[in-house]
C-alpha cells in the first residue's frame, strides 16, 4: 500500500537555486527506504519537504492520504504528530535525563500523565537503554545519545520515522548498530522508515529500497535487494 507519494515536485529557493527537479517517487507503507546521493543532490531538501520545514515550489506531496504541501502553517503540527524525526546531532535536552528527554516529546503534545510513563518505558526498552533512565546526555556515548533520540522519536508510535544522517557522527560499528535498531523498529512496530545516508557500507549491507538522487533529479529507484551503483 502506497504511503508516500511525490508527484512532479520541484523546489526552487529564493536565491534561484533549484534543489529538486520534477521529482516523482513512491514509498510503500511499512517500507525501509534509504535516500542517497552526493553533496548537493537534494537529499536534505527532500526530507525537509516531507515534514514541511520546506514547501515545494511546484508539485504535490502526499503522506498517508494527507496533502502535505496544502497544509496551512497553523495545521503543520497535525502532520508532525504522525512523524518521528531523528537528526545527526541528537538534539537532546542537556539538563534532562533519559526518561525526561523521551517524556518531553509526549508532554509537548499534551499527552495525559497516566499514558506517558508506560510509553516512555516501552520506547526506552526498545532501544536498549532501560538501565540508563536516570543518566544525563553528558554521561552517555554518542551511540547511546542517538538511541535516546530514537526513543524520543518513536515514543508516540508514529507511522513514519524520518532519519536525517542519524549515523553521521558515529564510528562504523556504532553506525551499524543504530541501523540494526532502526531495522528492528521497522519490523517489530511496522513503522515506515526513511533514512538519509551517505554511508555506502550500510546501504550495501542492508539491501533495502534505495532512492538515489543526483543534482536534484531522481537518478535511480532501486527496489529491495537490487544492485546499487557507486554514486555516494
Amino acid at each position: 500500500m502506497e504511503f508516500i507519494r511525490f508527484n512532479g515536485v520541484t523546489k526552487q529557493y529564493k536565491n534561484g537555486v533549484v534543489a529538486i527537479y520534477d521529482l516523482n517517487l513512491s514509498i510503500e507503507k511499512g517500507d525501509f527506504c534509504f535516500i542517497i546521493g552526493g553533496s548537493g543532490s537534494g537529499k536534505s531538501t527532500l526530507i525537509k519537504m516531507l515534514y514541511r520545514e520546506e514547501k515545494p515550489t511546484r508539485g504535490e506531496i502526499i503522506l498517508g492520504g494527507l496533502r502535505v504541501n496544502k497544509l496551512r502553517n497553523s495545521n503543520v503540527y497535525k502532520l508532525r504528530r504522525r512523524l518521528g524525526i531523528v537528526f545527526q546531532d541528537y538534539r537532546l535536552l542537556p539538563k534532562s535525563n533519559v526518561y525526561e528527554n523521551v517524556a518531553f516529546a509526549l508532554e509537548a503534545i499534551g499527552a495525559k500523565k497516566k499514558d506517558i510513563r508506560p510509553k516512555v518505558l516501552k520506547a526506552v526498552e526498545l532501544v536498549g537503554l532501560k538501565s540508563k533512565l536516570r543518566d544525563y546526555p553528558e554521561n552517555l556515548s554518542g551511540g547511546e545519545q542517538q538511541r535516546v533520540a530514537i526513543a524520543r522519536a518513536i515514543v508516540n508510535e508514529p507511522k513514519l520515522l524520518i532519519c536525517d544522517e542519524p549515523t553521521g557522527n558515529l564510528d562504523p560499528n556504532m553506525s551499524m548498530e543504530i541501523v540494526d535498531l532502526l531495522e528492528e523498529i521497522n519490523k517489530k512496530e511496522g513503522t515506515t522508515v526513511v533514512m538519509v545516508t551517505h554511508d555506502k557500507a550500510i546501504v550495501d549491507k542492508k539491501k533495502k529500497h534505495v532512492i538515489a538522487l543526483k543534482e536534484g533529479h531522481l537518478y535511480k529507484d532501486y527496489k529491495e535487494g537490487e544492485y546499487i551503483d557507486e554514486i555516494l
